[in-house]
């Protein structure tokens, strides 16, 4: 301005730019020669789905500190708190980026490095780079619950569940111990050598059981992609839940004493045989934590004849699925074929929003078309399970959230009263 105006001498003008110039390739020569930090990634090896966990970026500068800006290259699709962030480096110092991280998918997924955005001294450039190694991780379905009944009795962990328990004392169809008379023992369950002996009546007492088979069915076709509406579920597919109800169930029946197996058929395809002992739910948590359904018709006639092939010896089999009416006919035939050996209990997931829309008011003919065919859906639905039922199967027709505590408490009650 001042040689526009000619209060100095014109050359005054371009040694300003020069001066500029060079200032600004300075900066640039400075932040090129700067060295790109260190970044080393601590995350869990293993995650749950659904579950928020924190994971940290160590970033180790060279000789120079530097500004940067810090994003981590996460799944996409994770729910992320805490970036991109903006930290100074010093010299032969290690800064701790921490963030929050929520797995949406289970399987294996991985972090593809750690975008840095790199500020010269005078901020007119800026550098990006890609530090960091990729980092795999496998997601889990949520074992948090499976800790949380670990501690407790298999009982009690079967009422916060959400079983409905009908207790009868003493009348398993294993002998459990000898013990004194209590009133409302049955006369058939005293020993009357036993009385004879200690002088005093003396009881058998029973228990369900042990050591029985349970394979656990899980449809991965493209029934189970479907998910509850926005606002009225947590975001998962009725496979995820599907899934982890059935390991739910197969712990407690691994804490019981029986071997539990795995069958998924339809889009992907695992067999995992049944298995005694605790450690069996780690084989079928690593088994099933990658299976996602796929947008396949589930054929149950040939997953019942591979599966009949597999499972030799009798068990309770619990196909849990998502039942239309225009399946029932191959599901009949399916279970027809399993029964010849077989205990076959089907769980028929039904989406929440069926049940709201026919609690709503129908204020207008729109609503009323929407009541009257879900009502038809539904009923078409309850005549499927019906059919099922005139074959002797044990048909649960629940919702998402409650297919934990209806599978348990059906497996109980199946041990209860000595079905198998």
């Amino acid at each position: 301005m001042a040689a526009s105006l000619g209060w100095v001498p014109a050359p005054a003008w371009t040694l300003a730019g020069a001066a500029l110039a060079l200032l600004a390739l300075g900066d640039l020569a400075w932040l090129w020669r700067t060295p790109v930090p260190d970044v080393a990634r601590r995350a869990p090896d293993a995650l749950a789905l659904g579950v928020e966990r924190e994971v940290a970026l160590e970033l180790e500068p060279g000789a120079r500190a530097v500004r940067v800006d810090v994003h981590d290259l996460h799944p996409g699709g994770w729910a992320v708190s805490g970036l991109p962030r903006r930290v100074a480096l010093a010299p032969g110092m290690v800064s701790t980026v921490r963030y929050l991280a929520r797995p949406d998918m289970r399987g294996t997924v991985a972090f593809d490095g750690v975008h840095l955005v790199l500020h010269s001294p005078l901020r007119l450039w800026r550098r990006l780079c890609l530090a960091g190694a990729t980092q795999r991780v496998r997601v889990f379905p949520d074992f948090a619950p499976l800790s949380k009944f670990a501690l407790v009795s298999a009982e009690r962990a079967s009422r916060m569940i959400g079983a409905h328990l009908r207790r009868r004392r003493g009348e398993g169809t294993d002998f459990h111990q000898m013990r004194e008379y209590r009133v409302g023992d049955s006369l058939r369950q005293i020993d009357w050598k036993a009385t004879s002996r200690a002088r005093k009546l003396i009881s058998r007492e029973y228990q369900d059981e042990q050591n029985q088979q349970l394979v656990v069915v899980l449809d991965t076709g493209r029934r189970m992609l479907a998910r509850e509406p926005a606002g009225e579920g947590d975001g998962l597919s009725h496979f995820d839940h599907a899934l982890d109800a059935s390991l739910l169930v197969a712990w407690l029946a691994l804490r019981r004493g029986d071997a539990v197996g795995l069958y998924a058929t339809g889009g992907e395809r695992r067999w995992v045989p049944p298995a005694r002992g605790m450690a069996t739910i780690d084989t079928l948590l690593r088994a099933s934590y990658d299976l996602q359904p796929a947008p396949v018709a589930t054929d149950y006639l040939a997953a019942a004849t591979e599966l009949s092939l597999r499972q030799r010896r009798r068990g309770l089999l619990m196909l849990v699925t998502n039942l239309r009416d225009e399946d029932i006919d191959d599901l009949l035939a399916a279970v027809r074929l399993l029964q010849k050996r077989h205990l076959v209990v089907v769980a028929s997931l039904r989406e929440r929003v069926l049940d709201a829309v026919l609690d709503q008011d129908v204020p207008d003919q729109a609503a009323a078309v929407r009541a009257g065919a879900t009502a038809r859906y539904l009923a078409q639905r309850a005549a499927a399970h019906d059919a099922l039922r005139r074959h002797r199967v044990a048909v649960l027709d629940v919702t998402a959230a409650q297919l934990p505590g209806a599978l348990v408490e059906r497996y109980l009650a199946i041990k209860r009263e000595g079905l198998l």
